[in-house]
């Protein structure tokens, strides 16, 4: 399963300090990091999905930021459009995180279950966005500042992992004080 690990304006000198894996079956096809396209015009630096084409963690050079977590389903959707593809779209537009985020609700129904953050470092926003549990509004709001752990549920749902990672000194630990 997913997780990731973030610090939103918590350090004097890196506004977003993010740890993220990606759990995916070893048997699907990835690139690594590097500019899509094979140049830095395309402006979307991160990992690649090679079989659906798009990604679980990416940025730009203007300063945007984009994951996002799939919500585990028993019965997935396999006509429903790709997950990854909405960090991408996030990337590629002149929207703000909320301008993007609210469009994102309107079709939020036409994707399986997920988590998507969206960011702007040059202007200090952050939104979350959550189409699931499937039947309940889809939920836009505003990250606070603070330690945040996104996984499988809804942000800082206290799954065991979450809670690991929410209770581990490490993260607490500040080695810049």
């Amino acid at each position: 399963m997913c997780i990731a690990a973030f610090l939103w304006q918590g350090h004097p000198l890196y506004p977003l300090l993010l740890l993220h894996n990606r759990d995916e079956y070893h048997s699907r096809p990835t690139r690594p990091v590097e500019w899509w396209g094979g140049s830095e015009e395309m402006d979307v630096l991160g990992g690649r999905d090679d079989m659906a084409g798009g990604t679980w963690l990416a940025c730009s050079r203007g300063g945007k930021v984009a994951f996002l977590t799939n919500v585990l389903e028993l019965h997935p959707d396999p006509d429903a459009k790709t997950r990854g593809e909405l960090p991408v779209l996030f990337l590629q537009s002149c929207k703000s995180p909320r301008e993007f985020a609210e469009g994102v609700a309107k079709e939020a129904h036409l994707y399986n279950g997920f988590n998507l953050i969206l960011s702007d470092i040059s202007s200090n926003t952050m939104m979350y966005i959550s189409n699931r549990p499937e039947g309940d509004a889809v939920v836009v709001r505003d990250v606070s500042p603070g330690l945040h752990v996104l996984s499988n549920e809804k942000l800082d749902s206290p799954w065991p992992k979450v809670l690991f990672f929410l209770l581990s000194p490490l993260l607490h630990s500040s080695p810049w004080d």
